[in-house]
Order: structure tokens, then sequence, then C-alpha cells
């Protein structure tokens, strides 16, 4: 999760966060390379005091100019569209969970149980116990299988929220009386945080996800036990 003075992202909890996490930093590169030349450039016309006044035009210089930025599109594009389609790509899914938003809490549904589905709520300030987080821990948490593939259909029962949990890469938006759909993989046991990322009214702030990844056996412990209390 996020910590205090941090400036980077969160540590990756999924394949596709590790990938995004790569591409950022291949980006930042080409920026940095590109800024220094820019400063370079900047600096040596200031700072020097030799002018060429015979020189109207050069066609080496401006081939390179042309040339130049459209390969580092494509540096940047093949990349991000490689990503991009990781991130759509969704093959046989080991479970599937329905999460709706509702102003201002999610709740969720396991379609491939008969009747498992809960509402997550934020736990309030003065109701949390040491070691809880203020305004990110929630009384039912979404418990799924790690390094198993995990459909999320998101939608929402009033107004447009986005379902996002940044160290798993994922955020769809939820948009009323339409399903849309995202995945990921866990590839560690851990509680990873959310929150909504779409203003959505008063309460905003108030609906956060928490997303616990546990071994498969311990998922279907949680599974049997949540049915018996159905």
């Amino acid at each position: 999760m996020a910590h205090p003075t941090q400036l980077g992202f969160q540590d990756a909890a999924s394949p596709v966060m590790e990938e995004l996490l790569h591409f950022h930093d291949h980006a930042l590169m080409i920026v940095l390379l590109i800024s220094t030349l820019v400063l370079y450039i900047i600096t040596a016309m200031v700072s020097t005091k030799l002018t060429n006044k015979y020189i109207l035009d050069s066609q080496e210089i401006e081939i390179v100019w042309t040339i130049l930025p459209a390969v580092i599109l494509v540096l940047i594009a093949l990349p991000s569209l490689r990503i991009l389609y990781l991130m759509d790509e969704i093959n046989d899914p080991h479970l599937t969970i329905k999460a709706m938003g509702h102003q201002w809490y999610w709740s969720y549904e396991y379609t491939d149980y008969e009747n498992l589905g809960f509402d997550s709520y934020m736990i309030p300030t003065q109701d949390l116990t040491p070691g809880q987080f203020r305004l990110l821990e929630t009384d039912h948490r979404m418990v799924v299988p790690m390094e198993s593939p995990v459909r999320v259909l998101v939608s929402a029962e009033d107004v447009l929220h986005s379902w996002a949990v940044p160290s798993l890469g994922v955020k769809m938006d939820a948009v009323p009386g339409r399903l849309n759909q995202t995945a990921f993989i866990a590839s560690r046991p851990g509680l990873f945080y959310g929150q909504c990322s779409e203003i959505c009214g008063a309460n905003h702030s108030f609906m956060p996800i928490v997303v616990e990844a546990v071994p498969l056996e311990h998922f279907e412990n949680w599974s049997s036990l949540m049915l018996e209390d159905a």
C-alpha cells in the first residue's frame, strides 16, 4: 500500500502491474534523455557567442528531427499496446466476482456460488482497532485465491463509480446499466487496498476497497464458512 513521502508506484502484486512498472521506467528514461538533450541545446545556444548567418537550411538536420520523433513514438507505442492487450485479455478465469458500486459502499457477489455475496462498508475511525488503517479498512473484504485468474464484473447502482486497486494494476469504471469487466492474478498473499476513483458524491472518499489474496485452501475454507452463514 502507499506510505508517506512515497514518490513511486506501490509494489506490484500482479503480473500486469509489474509490466506497468517496467513500462513506466522505460518511458521515463526516454523522457529523461530527451529533456537532457533539449537542456544541452538551450544551454549551448544561450552561452555561445558564435553565429553562422550563411546556413539557411540543413537537409540532414531536418531529416533527423523528422525521423527521430517517429522512432521515439514507436518505442513508446509498441510496449504500451502490448500491455493494453494484456490488461484486456481474460482467459479461463477461475473465479468471477461482480462488484457493484453504491453511494457509498461496494457490494460483491461471487457468481460461481449459489448464494455468496455481501456489502462492504468502510469501518468508521472510532471503530478501528490498533494496526488498522483509517479510511481504508472495510467490514468485509473481497477474498480471492492467489495465483488464480480472477474476473471482476463492475457496474453501479446509482451514479458513476470506479473500482481501482493500484497494486494489482486494475481500474475499471462502474457505469449504471453497463457491465464492464477486468481481471487480475494476485501473485502473492496479502491485503491490497484501493478506493473509488470516480467522484460520486459527498462521501466519495469513504468507500474503500480491500482485496485479500489467500492460498486456495484458505479461500475454500472461507467460502464454506460464508455459505454456512448465508
